[in-house]
């Protein structure tokens, strides 16, 4: 069997086209208060930035305190990559943060993470 060189070339272009389309949703690049991290107080705001610009009408996000309940405020605010909204801080322990964001090139991601309010 013989195996025309241009077939070296094409396989390695179409792996790399198919990985990048993987690549071009909306992730979480970082936040603040940052994942996993332990704050001395309640933040007033949580902030994610994302590695795509964000669709406002179709991305949000829910801040819950420590015993379940809800303590973000009003509607999440979007610029571009960047989401925000405004928190009432509870007091000390765990805050979960879920997310869901439509990006500029029509993908829904969607995630979650935590972090600590405490001495």
């Amino acid at each position: 069997m013989r195996i025309q060189s241009s077939t070296f070339f094409v396989i390695p272009l179409l792996l790399l086209l198919a990985s990048g389309e993987a690549g071009a949703h909306a992730t979480l690049d970082h936040a603040e208060p940052r994942v996993g991290n332990k704050v001395a107080s309640p933040p007033h705001e949580v902030t994610l930035t994302f590695t795509q610009k964000l669709e406002p009408a179709f991305s949000s996000v829910t801040v819950t305190g420590p015993s379940g309940q809800r303590v973000d405020v009003g509607k999440a605010r979007v610029s571009g990559n960047q989401m925000s909204v405004s928190v009432k801080g509870v007091g000390a322990g765990t805050y979960h943060v879920n997310w869901r964001v439509l990006s500029v090139d029509t993908h829904t991601t969607d995630g979650s993470f935590t972090f600590q309010v405490g001495p």
